[in-house]
Protein backbone atom coordinates (compact mmCIF):
# COMPACT_ATOMS: atom_id res chain seq x y z
CA UNK A 1 0.00 0.00 0.00
CA UNK A 2 1.38 3.39 -0.87
CA UNK A 3 2.32 5.65 1.99
CA UNK A 4 -0.09 8.44 2.76
CA UNK A 5 1.77 11.71 2.82
CA UNK A 6 0.51 14.88 4.37
CA UNK A 7 1.78 18.35 3.66
CA UNK A 8 1.32 20.75 6.60
CA UNK A 9 1.43 24.39 5.61
CA UNK A 10 1.74 27.36 7.92
CA UNK A 11 -1.48 29.12 8.77
CA UNK A 12 -2.94 30.35 12.07
CA UNK A 13 -6.47 29.27 11.24
CA UNK A 14 -8.59 27.69 8.58
CA UNK A 15 -10.62 29.99 6.42
CA UNK A 16 -14.30 30.15 7.25
CA UNK A 17 -16.64 28.24 5.02
CA UNK A 18 -17.65 30.37 2.08
CA UNK A 19 -21.18 29.88 0.83
CA UNK A 20 -21.41 30.86 -2.83
CA UNK A 21 -24.65 32.79 -2.51
CA UNK A 22 -23.20 35.19 0.12
CA UNK A 23 -19.56 35.69 -0.93
CA UNK A 24 -17.73 38.66 0.59
CA UNK A 25 -14.94 39.93 -1.63
CA UNK A 26 -13.47 42.87 0.23
CA UNK A 27 -10.94 40.94 2.29
CA UNK A 28 -10.67 37.81 0.17
CA UNK A 29 -9.51 39.47 -3.01
CA UNK A 30 -6.87 41.87 -1.66
CA UNK A 31 -4.02 39.61 -2.91
CA UNK A 32 -5.32 39.97 -6.45
CA UNK A 33 -5.07 43.75 -6.52
CA UNK A 34 -1.45 43.68 -7.60
CA UNK A 35 0.24 46.00 -10.05
CA UNK A 36 2.29 45.22 -13.10
CA UNK A 37 1.61 47.76 -15.82
CA UNK A 38 4.29 48.33 -18.44
CA UNK A 39 6.89 46.05 -16.90
CA UNK A 40 9.85 45.01 -19.08
CA UNK A 41 9.94 41.42 -20.40
CA UNK A 42 10.65 38.94 -17.64
CA UNK A 43 9.99 41.41 -14.81
CA UNK A 44 7.04 39.44 -13.47
CA UNK A 45 8.28 36.67 -11.20
CA UNK A 46 6.31 33.69 -9.90
CA UNK A 47 7.34 31.17 -7.29
CA UNK A 48 9.50 28.34 -8.61
CA UNK A 49 7.00 25.67 -9.52
CA UNK A 50 6.07 23.18 -12.17
CA UNK A 51 3.82 24.43 -14.90
CA UNK A 52 2.54 23.27 -18.25
CA UNK A 53 4.41 24.72 -21.22
CA UNK A 54 5.09 24.01 -24.87
CA UNK A 55 2.87 22.67 -27.61
CA UNK A 56 -0.37 21.00 -26.51
CA UNK A 57 -1.65 18.14 -28.67
CA UNK A 58 -5.01 16.53 -29.41
CA UNK A 59 -4.30 13.14 -30.96
CA UNK A 60 -7.78 11.73 -30.42
CA UNK A 61 -9.95 11.17 -27.37
CA UNK A 62 -11.39 13.64 -24.90
CA UNK A 63 -8.14 14.92 -23.45
CA UNK A 64 -5.52 17.45 -24.43
CA UNK A 65 -1.94 16.38 -23.69
CA UNK A 66 1.36 18.15 -23.12
CA UNK A 67 4.83 17.20 -24.35
CA UNK A 68 5.25 14.75 -21.45
CA UNK A 69 2.03 12.92 -22.24
CA UNK A 70 0.11 14.39 -19.30
CA UNK A 71 -3.59 15.16 -19.59
CA UNK A 72 -4.01 18.96 -19.62
CA UNK A 73 -7.04 20.73 -18.16
CA UNK A 74 -7.77 24.37 -19.02
CA UNK A 75 -9.48 26.90 -16.76
CA UNK A 76 -9.67 30.44 -18.02
CA UNK A 77 -11.49 33.54 -19.12
CA UNK A 78 -12.44 35.28 -22.35
CA UNK A 79 -11.07 38.75 -23.12
CA UNK A 80 -12.59 40.29 -26.26
CA UNK A 81 -12.78 43.94 -27.32
CA UNK A 82 -15.49 44.42 -29.93
CA UNK A 83 -15.04 48.06 -30.90
CA UNK A 84 -12.20 49.82 -32.73
CA UNK A 85 -9.32 48.91 -32.65
CA UNK A 86 -10.94 45.47 -32.17
CA UNK A 87 -8.23 44.04 -29.93
CA UNK A 88 -6.77 44.28 -26.44
CA UNK A 89 -3.18 45.28 -25.81
CA UNK A 90 -1.17 47.41 -23.34
CA UNK A 91 -2.43 50.98 -23.87
CA UNK A 92 -2.66 52.88 -20.55
CA UNK A 93 -5.70 55.11 -20.29
CA UNK A 94 -7.49 53.53 -23.24
CA UNK A 95 -10.67 51.43 -22.86
CA UNK A 96 -8.94 48.61 -24.76
CA UNK A 97 -5.97 48.56 -22.38
CA UNK A 98 -4.87 45.08 -21.31
CA UNK A 99 -2.21 45.58 -18.68
CA UNK A 100 0.23 43.67 -16.57
CA UNK A 101 -2.24 44.09 -13.73
CA UNK A 102 -4.89 42.27 -15.79
CA UNK A 103 -2.49 39.43 -16.46
CA UNK A 104 -1.41 39.30 -12.80
CA UNK A 105 -4.97 39.04 -11.56
CA UNK A 106 -5.87 36.38 -14.09
CA UNK A 107 -2.85 34.36 -12.97
CA UNK A 108 -3.69 34.87 -9.28
CA UNK A 109 -7.16 33.43 -9.85
CA UNK A 110 -5.47 30.25 -11.05
CA UNK A 111 -6.40 30.51 -14.72
CA UNK A 112 -4.08 29.00 -17.32
CA UNK A 113 -5.75 30.14 -20.56
CA UNK A 114 -7.27 33.31 -22.03
CA UNK A 115 -9.47 33.14 -25.10
CA UNK A 116 -8.29 36.39 -26.67
CA UNK A 117 -10.44 38.10 -29.28
CA UNK A 118 -9.48 39.18 -32.78
CA UNK A 119 -11.88 40.74 -35.27
CA UNK A 120 -11.74 40.46 -39.06
CA UNK A 121 -12.54 44.18 -39.41
CA UNK A 122 -9.40 45.05 -37.46
CA UNK A 123 -7.20 42.67 -39.46
CA UNK A 124 -8.47 43.60 -42.92
CA UNK A 125 -10.50 46.84 -42.70
CA UNK A 126 -10.12 47.60 -46.41
CA UNK A 127 -11.26 50.79 -48.06
CA UNK A 128 -14.53 49.83 -49.79
CA UNK A 129 -17.96 50.19 -48.23
CA UNK A 130 -20.91 47.80 -48.02
CA UNK A 131 -22.61 46.59 -51.18
CA UNK A 132 -19.75 47.73 -53.38
CA UNK A 133 -20.59 46.29 -56.86
CA UNK A 134 -16.91 45.48 -57.45
CA UNK A 135 -17.19 43.05 -54.51
CA UNK A 136 -20.85 42.15 -54.07
CA UNK A 137 -22.02 41.41 -57.59
CA UNK A 138 -22.60 37.74 -58.44
CA UNK A 139 -19.78 35.96 -60.22
CA UNK A 140 -16.70 33.79 -59.84
CA UNK A 141 -14.77 34.69 -56.65
CA UNK A 142 -11.65 36.82 -57.11
CA UNK A 143 -9.42 39.23 -55.22
CA UNK A 144 -11.43 42.16 -53.77
CA UNK A 145 -8.27 44.25 -53.35
CA UNK A 146 -8.81 44.99 -49.64
CA UNK A 147 -5.88 43.15 -48.06
CA UNK A 148 -3.06 45.28 -46.61
CA UNK A 149 -0.11 43.41 -45.11
CA UNK A 150 1.16 46.50 -43.27
CA UNK A 151 -2.18 47.03 -41.52
CA UNK A 152 -2.40 43.36 -40.60
CA UNK A 153 1.17 43.22 -39.27
CA UNK A 154 0.55 46.29 -37.10
CA UNK A 155 -2.58 44.68 -35.65
CA UNK A 156 -0.82 41.38 -34.93
CA UNK A 157 2.21 43.01 -33.35
CA UNK A 158 -0.06 44.68 -30.78
CA UNK A 159 -1.92 41.42 -30.19
CA UNK A 160 1.38 39.65 -29.57
CA UNK A 161 2.17 42.07 -26.76
CA UNK A 162 -0.87 40.67 -24.94
CA UNK A 163 0.09 37.08 -25.76
CA UNK A 164 3.54 37.80 -24.32
CA UNK A 165 2.11 39.40 -21.16
CA UNK A 166 0.10 36.25 -20.52
CA UNK A 167 2.89 33.88 -21.48
CA UNK A 168 5.23 35.40 -18.93
CA UNK A 169 2.70 34.27 -16.33
CA UNK A 170 2.47 30.77 -17.85
CA UNK A 171 -0.97 31.47 -19.33
CA UNK A 172 -1.84 30.14 -22.78
CA UNK A 173 -3.69 32.20 -25.37
CA UNK A 174 -6.47 30.80 -27.54
CA UNK A 175 -6.82 33.23 -30.46
CA UNK A 176 -10.52 33.70 -31.20
CA UNK A 177 -11.80 35.29 -34.43
CA UNK A 178 -14.86 36.85 -32.88
CA UNK A 179 -18.11 37.88 -34.54
CA UNK A 180 -21.64 38.56 -33.37
CA UNK A 181 -24.43 39.36 -35.85
CA UNK A 182 -21.79 39.37 -38.59
CA UNK A 183 -20.65 43.00 -38.61
CA UNK A 184 -20.50 46.38 -36.89
CA UNK A 185 -23.07 47.53 -39.45
CA UNK A 186 -25.62 45.27 -37.71
CA UNK A 187 -24.74 46.47 -34.23
CA UNK A 188 -22.20 43.73 -33.57
CA UNK A 189 -18.68 43.05 -34.79
CA UNK A 190 -16.88 40.82 -37.25
CA UNK A 191 -16.77 41.36 -40.97
CA UNK A 192 -15.41 44.67 -42.34
CA UNK A 193 -17.84 46.95 -44.17
CA UNK A 194 -16.55 45.89 -47.59
CA UNK A 195 -17.55 42.26 -46.85
CA UNK A 196 -21.19 43.15 -46.16
CA UNK A 197 -23.36 42.33 -49.17
CA UNK A 198 -27.09 42.76 -48.49
CA UNK A 199 -28.42 43.00 -52.07
CA UNK A 200 -29.30 46.59 -51.29
CA UNK A 201 -31.38 45.86 -48.18
CA UNK A 202 -30.73 48.44 -45.44
CA UNK A 203 -28.83 47.21 -42.40
CA UNK A 204 -30.87 49.33 -39.97
CA UNK A 205 -32.64 50.41 -37.99
CA UNK A 206 -31.65 48.02 -35.21
CA UNK A 207 -34.61 46.26 -33.58
CA UNK A 208 -33.62 47.00 -29.96
CA UNK A 209 -31.58 44.35 -28.15
CA UNK A 210 -28.74 43.08 -30.34
CA UNK A 211 -29.87 39.44 -30.35
CA UNK A 212 -33.06 40.42 -32.19
CA UNK A 213 -30.93 41.53 -35.13
CA UNK A 214 -30.52 37.86 -36.10
CA UNK A 215 -34.02 38.16 -37.59
CA UNK A 216 -32.98 41.07 -39.85
CA UNK A 217 -33.56 40.31 -43.57
CA UNK A 218 -30.40 42.22 -44.48
CA UNK A 219 -28.33 40.22 -41.99
CA UNK A 220 -29.65 36.97 -43.39
CA UNK A 221 -28.68 37.98 -46.91
CA UNK A 222 -25.20 39.05 -45.77
CA UNK A 223 -24.58 35.79 -43.94
CA UNK A 224 -25.91 33.87 -46.94
CA UNK A 225 -23.39 35.43 -49.30
CA UNK A 226 -20.58 34.60 -46.89
CA UNK A 227 -21.63 30.95 -46.49
CA UNK A 228 -22.17 30.40 -50.22
CA UNK A 229 -19.16 32.53 -51.23
CA UNK A 230 -21.14 33.50 -54.31
CA UNK A 231 -19.94 37.06 -54.94
CA UNK A 232 -16.87 38.22 -56.86
CA UNK A 233 -15.29 39.53 -53.63
CA UNK A 234 -14.47 35.95 -52.54
CA UNK A 235 -15.54 36.51 -48.92
CA UNK A 236 -14.50 33.09 -47.64
CA UNK A 237 -11.27 33.22 -49.60
CA UNK A 238 -10.31 36.52 -47.98
CA UNK A 239 -11.28 35.23 -44.55
CA UNK A 240 -9.01 32.23 -45.15
CA UNK A 241 -6.25 34.53 -46.38
CA UNK A 242 -6.34 36.57 -43.18
CA UNK A 243 -6.36 33.43 -41.05
CA UNK A 244 -3.32 32.07 -42.91
CA UNK A 245 -1.45 35.27 -42.07
CA UNK A 246 -2.46 35.02 -38.39
CA UNK A 247 -1.39 31.38 -38.11
CA UNK A 248 1.90 32.06 -39.89
CA UNK A 249 2.62 34.96 -37.52
CA UNK A 250 2.05 32.87 -34.37
CA UNK A 251 3.22 29.46 -35.60
CA UNK A 252 6.32 29.45 -33.38
CA UNK A 253 4.78 31.11 -30.34
CA UNK A 254 5.03 28.70 -27.39
CA UNK A 255 2.17 30.35 -25.49
CA UNK A 256 -0.44 30.20 -28.26
CA UNK A 257 -2.39 27.02 -27.64
CA UNK A 258 -4.42 27.31 -30.83
CA UNK A 259 -7.03 29.06 -32.93
CA UNK A 260 -10.83 29.46 -32.84
CA UNK A 261 -11.78 29.90 -36.54
CA UNK A 262 -15.13 31.68 -36.07
CA UNK A 263 -17.18 32.51 -33.00
CA UNK A 264 -20.73 31.15 -32.87
CA UNK A 265 -21.33 30.65 -36.59
CA UNK A 266 -24.90 31.56 -37.49
CA UNK A 267 -27.02 30.51 -40.44
CA UNK A 268 -30.67 30.99 -41.30
CA UNK A 269 -31.16 27.72 -43.16
CA UNK A 270 -33.60 25.09 -41.98
CA UNK A 271 -32.20 23.09 -39.11
CA UNK A 272 -33.64 19.81 -40.31
CA UNK A 273 -31.55 16.77 -39.45
CA UNK A 274 -32.38 15.14 -42.79
CA UNK A 275 -31.31 18.13 -44.86
CA UNK A 276 -28.12 18.97 -42.98
CA UNK A 277 -28.04 22.39 -44.65
CA UNK A 278 -26.44 23.97 -41.61
CA UNK A 279 -23.87 21.19 -41.53
CA UNK A 280 -23.03 21.80 -45.17
CA UNK A 281 -22.49 25.54 -44.83
CA UNK A 282 -20.38 25.54 -41.67
CA UNK A 283 -18.55 22.29 -42.27
CA UNK A 284 -17.63 23.26 -45.82
CA UNK A 285 -16.17 26.54 -44.54
CA UNK A 286 -14.00 24.43 -42.26
CA UNK A 287 -12.98 21.64 -44.64
CA UNK A 288 -13.24 23.10 -48.15
CA UNK A 289 -15.11 21.57 -51.06
CA UNK A 290 -12.28 19.28 -52.21
CA UNK A 291 -12.35 17.15 -49.05
CA UNK A 292 -15.70 17.70 -47.36
CA UNK A 293 -16.53 16.16 -44.02
CA UNK A 294 -19.38 13.81 -43.25
CA UNK A 295 -22.82 14.14 -41.69
CA UNK A 296 -22.78 13.22 -38.05
CA UNK A 297 -25.65 10.69 -38.08
CA UNK A 298 -25.91 9.54 -41.72
CA UNK A 299 -22.19 9.12 -42.46
CA UNK A 300 -22.65 10.74 -45.87
CA UNK A 301 -20.30 13.23 -47.48
CA UNK A 302 -21.44 16.81 -47.09
CA UNK A 303 -22.44 18.62 -50.28
CA UNK A 304 -20.66 21.99 -50.39
CA UNK A 305 -21.78 25.24 -52.05
CA UNK A 306 -20.38 25.46 -55.58
CA UNK A 307 -18.13 28.49 -55.05
CA UNK A 308 -16.62 27.53 -51.70
CA UNK A 309 -12.82 27.39 -51.69
CA UNK A 310 -11.50 23.93 -52.49
CA UNK A 311 -9.07 24.13 -49.57
CA UNK A 312 -11.02 25.12 -46.50
CA UNK A 313 -10.31 27.29 -43.49
CA UNK A 314 -8.92 24.61 -41.15
CA UNK A 315 -6.53 23.09 -43.73
CA UNK A 316 -5.42 26.65 -44.53
CA UNK A 317 -4.66 27.33 -40.87
CA UNK A 318 -2.88 23.99 -40.45
CA UNK A 319 -0.82 24.57 -43.58
CA UNK A 320 0.43 27.86 -42.11
CA UNK A 321 0.87 26.36 -38.64
CA UNK A 322 0.78 22.54 -38.36
CA UNK A 323 1.67 22.51 -34.64
CA UNK A 324 -1.11 24.39 -32.88
CA UNK A 325 -4.68 23.24 -32.26
CA UNK A 326 -7.88 24.33 -33.99
CA UNK A 327 -10.80 24.82 -31.58
CA UNK A 328 -13.70 24.68 -34.04
CA UNK A 329 -17.26 25.58 -33.04
CA UNK A 330 -20.64 24.18 -33.96
CA UNK A 331 -23.44 26.62 -34.83
CA UNK A 332 -24.80 29.18 -32.38
CA UNK A 333 -28.02 27.23 -31.79
CA UNK A 334 -26.10 24.41 -30.13
CA UNK A 335 -25.23 26.67 -27.19
CA UNK A 336 -28.79 26.24 -25.91
CA UNK A 337 -28.77 22.45 -25.89
CA UNK A 338 -29.43 22.16 -29.62
CA UNK A 339 -27.73 19.36 -31.57
CA UNK A 340 -24.31 19.73 -33.13
CA UNK A 341 -24.66 19.63 -36.90
CA UNK A 342 -20.95 19.69 -37.70
CA UNK A 343 -19.95 16.08 -38.32
CA UNK A 344 -16.64 14.22 -38.48
CA UNK A 345 -13.82 16.00 -40.31
CA UNK A 346 -10.72 13.97 -41.16
CA UNK A 347 -8.26 16.63 -40.03
CA UNK A 348 -5.59 16.67 -37.31
CA UNK A 349 -5.33 18.89 -34.22
CA UNK A 350 -9.09 19.39 -33.79
CA UNK A 351 -10.81 20.35 -30.54
CA UNK A 352 -14.61 20.56 -30.28
CA UNK A 353 -15.13 24.03 -28.80
CA UNK A 354 -18.70 24.39 -27.57
CA UNK A 355 -20.61 27.12 -25.74
CA UNK A 356 -23.42 26.70 -23.25
CA UNK A 357 -25.96 29.32 -22.20
CA UNK A 358 -29.33 28.95 -20.54
CA UNK A 359 -32.45 30.34 -22.29
CA UNK A 360 -33.99 31.20 -18.89
CA UNK A 361 -32.02 34.42 -18.58
CA UNK A 362 -32.86 38.10 -18.32
CA UNK A 363 -32.74 39.65 -21.79
CA UNK A 364 -30.76 42.66 -20.56
CA UNK A 365 -28.48 41.43 -17.78
CA UNK A 366 -28.03 37.79 -18.83
CA UNK A 367 -28.60 36.67 -15.24
CA UNK A 368 -30.81 33.60 -14.72
CA UNK A 369 -34.50 34.15 -14.20
CA UNK A 370 -34.83 30.55 -13.02
CA UNK A 371 -31.58 29.33 -11.46
CA UNK A 372 -32.68 25.72 -11.10
CA UNK A 373 -33.82 25.55 -14.73
CA UNK A 374 -30.55 27.12 -15.90
CA UNK A 375 -28.42 24.68 -13.96
CA UNK A 376 -30.39 21.74 -15.36
CA UNK A 377 -30.33 23.10 -18.90
CA UNK A 378 -26.60 23.71 -18.99
CA UNK A 379 -25.94 20.29 -17.49
CA UNK A 380 -28.00 18.79 -20.32
CA UNK A 381 -25.91 20.68 -22.89
CA UNK A 382 -22.70 19.29 -21.40
CA UNK A 383 -24.11 15.76 -21.46
CA UNK A 384 -25.21 16.14 -25.08
CA UNK A 385 -21.80 17.40 -26.19
CA UNK A 386 -20.14 14.51 -24.32
CA UNK A 387 -22.25 12.02 -26.25
CA UNK A 388 -21.74 13.73 -29.59
CA UNK A 389 -17.99 14.06 -29.20
CA UNK A 390 -17.39 10.31 -29.41
CA UNK A 391 -19.36 10.20 -32.69
CA UNK A 392 -16.95 12.64 -34.35
CA UNK A 393 -14.06 10.22 -34.81
CA UNK A 394 -11.97 10.17 -37.99
CA UNK A 395 -8.84 8.45 -39.24
CA UNK A 396 -6.79 11.31 -37.75
CA UNK A 397 -8.65 11.24 -34.42
CA UNK A 398 -10.20 7.76 -34.09
CA UNK A 399 -11.64 8.39 -30.63
CA UNK A 400 -13.07 11.77 -31.64
CA UNK A 401 -11.61 15.24 -31.00
CA UNK A 402 -10.76 16.65 -27.61
CA UNK A 403 -13.27 19.15 -26.24
CA UNK A 404 -13.46 22.44 -24.36
CA UNK A 405 -16.32 24.57 -23.02
CA UNK A 406 -15.07 27.75 -24.67
CA UNK A 407 -17.86 30.03 -23.37
CA UNK A 408 -20.33 29.96 -20.52
CA UNK A 409 -21.44 32.29 -17.75
CA UNK A 410 -22.02 35.92 -18.79
CA UNK A 411 -23.71 36.38 -15.43
CA UNK A 412 -23.23 38.00 -12.04
CA UNK A 413 -24.70 34.93 -10.33
CA UNK A 414 -21.90 32.93 -8.65
CA UNK A 415 -24.20 30.01 -7.86
CA UNK A 416 -24.76 29.39 -11.57
CA UNK A 417 -21.08 29.41 -12.47
CA UNK A 418 -20.26 27.19 -9.49
CA UNK A 419 -22.87 24.67 -10.63
CA UNK A 420 -21.78 24.69 -14.28
CA UNK A 421 -18.10 24.25 -13.41
CA UNK A 422 -19.01 21.41 -11.04
CA UNK A 423 -20.76 19.66 -13.93
CA UNK A 424 -17.74 20.32 -16.16
CA UNK A 425 -15.57 18.63 -13.53
CA UNK A 426 -17.83 15.60 -13.63
CA UNK A 427 -17.19 15.39 -17.38
CA UNK A 428 -13.45 16.13 -16.91
CA UNK A 429 -13.68 18.97 -19.42
CA UNK A 430 -12.00 22.38 -19.21
CA UNK A 431 -13.77 25.72 -19.43
CA UNK A 432 -13.35 29.40 -20.31
CA UNK A 433 -15.69 31.93 -18.67
CA UNK A 434 -17.30 34.84 -20.55
CA UNK A 435 -15.78 37.35 -19.84
CA UNK A 436 -12.97 39.27 -18.06
CA UNK A 437 -14.29 42.83 -18.34
CA UNK A 438 -17.33 44.45 -19.90
CA UNK A 439 -15.38 46.68 -22.35
CA UNK A 440 -18.58 48.43 -23.47
CA UNK A 441 -19.62 45.23 -25.23
CA UNK A 442 -22.23 46.08 -27.92
CA UNK A 443 -23.58 42.51 -27.81
CA UNK A 444 -23.35 41.83 -24.08
CA UNK A 445 -24.09 43.10 -20.59
CA UNK A 446 -22.05 44.64 -17.79
CA UNK A 447 -23.21 41.75 -15.59
CA UNK A 448 -21.00 39.35 -17.56
CA UNK A 449 -17.70 40.79 -16.31
CA UNK A 450 -15.50 39.31 -13.58
CA UNK A 451 -14.06 42.80 -13.04
CA UNK A 452 -16.61 45.45 -12.15
CA UNK A 453 -16.61 49.07 -13.26
CA UNK A 454 -14.81 50.09 -10.08
CA UNK A 455 -11.98 47.70 -10.89
CA UNK A 456 -12.91 45.29 -8.08
CA UNK A 457 -13.33 41.61 -8.71
CA UNK A 458 -16.89 40.35 -8.43
CA UNK A 459 -18.16 37.31 -6.49
CA UNK A 460 -18.21 35.31 -9.72
CA UNK A 461 -14.43 35.64 -9.90
CA UNK A 462 -14.03 33.93 -6.54
CA UNK A 463 -16.51 31.23 -7.54
CA UNK A 464 -14.30 30.47 -10.55
CA UNK A 465 -11.00 30.59 -8.64
CA UNK A 466 -10.86 26.86 -7.97
CA UNK A 467 -8.30 24.20 -7.19
CA UNK A 468 -7.90 22.00 -10.27
CA UNK A 469 -5.53 19.51 -11.87
CA UNK A 470 -3.70 21.41 -14.57
CA UNK A 471 -1.75 18.32 -15.69
CA UNK A 472 -2.38 14.66 -14.80
CA UNK A 473 0.32 12.01 -15.18
CA UNK A 474 -2.17 9.36 -16.19
CA UNK A 475 -5.87 8.97 -16.95
CA UNK A 476 -8.14 11.01 -14.67
CA UNK A 477 -11.23 9.19 -13.45
CA UNK A 478 -12.80 11.93 -11.31
CA UNK A 479 -12.20 15.53 -10.28
CA UNK A 480 -14.31 17.73 -8.04
CA UNK A 481 -14.20 21.05 -6.21
CA UNK A 482 -16.69 21.82 -3.44
CA UNK A 483 -17.45 25.53 -3.72
CA UNK A 484 -18.92 25.70 -0.21
CA UNK A 485 -15.96 24.10 1.64
CA UNK A 486 -13.10 24.48 -0.84
CA UNK A 487 -12.30 20.75 -0.74
CA UNK A 488 -10.73 19.34 -3.92
CA UNK A 489 -10.51 15.68 -4.91
CA UNK A 490 -8.73 14.03 -7.83
CA UNK A 491 -8.47 10.38 -8.75
CA UNK A 492 -6.49 8.99 -11.65
CA UNK A 493 -4.84 5.90 -13.03
CA UNK A 494 -1.11 6.62 -13.29
CA UNK A 495 0.71 6.11 -16.57
CA UNK A 496 4.19 4.62 -15.96
CA UNK A 497 5.35 6.08 -19.28
CA UNK A 498 4.77 9.63 -18.01
CA UNK A 499 7.74 10.73 -15.92
CA UNK A 500 6.58 14.27 -15.15
CA UNK A 501 4.59 15.10 -12.01
CA UNK A 502 0.89 15.68 -11.73
CA UNK A 503 0.24 19.42 -11.19
CA UNK A 504 -2.63 20.71 -9.05
CA UNK A 505 -3.13 24.49 -9.10
CA UNK A 506 -4.07 25.94 -5.68
CA UNK A 507 -4.96 29.64 -6.07
CA UNK A 508 -4.28 31.64 -2.91
CA UNK A 509 -7.73 33.17 -2.92
CA UNK A 510 -10.99 32.63 -1.09
CA UNK A 511 -10.79 29.43 0.92
CA UNK A 512 -7.02 29.19 0.49
CA UNK A 513 -5.78 32.52 1.81
CA UNK A 514 -4.26 30.69 4.80
CA UNK A 515 -2.67 27.75 3.02
CA UNK A 516 -3.78 24.21 2.43
CA UNK A 517 -3.46 20.61 3.53
CA UNK A 518 -2.77 17.97 0.88
CA UNK A 519 -3.24 14.24 1.30
CA UNK A 520 -2.05 11.82 -1.38
CA UNK A 521 -2.31 8.05 -1.70
CA UNK A 522 -0.51 6.20 -4.48
CA UNK A 523 1.91 9.07 -5.05
CA UNK A 524 4.42 11.36 -3.37
CA UNK A 525 4.27 15.12 -2.87
CA UNK A 526 7.43 16.61 -4.36
CA UNK A 527 6.65 20.35 -4.33
CA UNK A 528 7.77 22.78 -1.65
CA UNK A 529 5.50 23.73 1.22
CA UNK A 530 3.26 26.62 0.25
CA UNK A 531 3.71 26.16 -3.51
CA UNK A 532 0.95 27.56 -5.65
CA UNK A 533 1.16 24.30 -7.58
CA UNK A 534 1.03 21.03 -5.70
CA UNK A 535 3.25 18.50 -7.51
CA UNK A 536 2.61 14.78 -7.13
CA UNK A 537 4.99 12.11 -8.43
CA UNK A 538 3.57 8.72 -9.32
CA UNK A 539 4.57 5.61 -7.38
CA UNK A 540 4.37 1.98 -8.39
CA UNK A 541 0.62 1.77 -7.83
CA UNK A 542 -2.48 1.33 -9.94
CA UNK A 543 -4.40 4.29 -8.54
CA UNK A 544 -3.69 7.76 -7.17
CA UNK A 545 -5.97 9.89 -4.99
CA UNK A 546 -5.29 13.54 -4.18
CA UNK A 547 -7.25 15.61 -1.69
CA UNK A 548 -6.67 19.29 -0.95
CA UNK A 549 -8.45 21.17 1.84
CA UNK A 550 -8.06 24.72 3.20
CA UNK A 551 -5.85 25.54 6.19
CA UNK A 552 -3.27 23.47 8.01
CA UNK A 553 -3.61 19.71 8.38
Amino acid sequence: MAQRRLLHLQGKRRTATVVIGVLVLAALLVPLLVSGDNEPPGAFSVPVRGFVSGVISALGGAFLRDRFGRVVVLHGVNAVYKRAPFELYPAPGKPFNFSGQDANRIAALGFNVVRLGMVWQGLEPGTAGPNDPAICRPGPPGDPGQFDQTVLDSYLSKLKRTVDLLGRRHIYTLLDMHQDVYSELFGGEGAPAWAVCTDGLPAGPMPGRWSRTYASPALRVAFGHFWRNDVVGNLQGEYDRVWAAVASFFRSDPWVIGYDPINEPFSTVTQDVQQHDLDAQIECLYTGSARPGRNEDQDLLVSCPRDDPKIGLIPTILSADPRHLVFYEPDIFSSRDGPNYVGPMDLPNLVLNFHTYCPNRNGVTGDPTDLTACISHEAATLSRRAGERVLLGSDRQPAGPAWLMGEFGATSNPSLVAAVTATANQHLVGWVYWQWKFYGDPTGSSHEALVGGSGKLRPTALALSQVFAEAVAGSPTSMSFDSSTGAFDLSYTPDPAVRAATLVVVPKTGHYLHGYCAAVSGGAIVSKAGSRTLEVANEDTSHVDVRVTPGSC
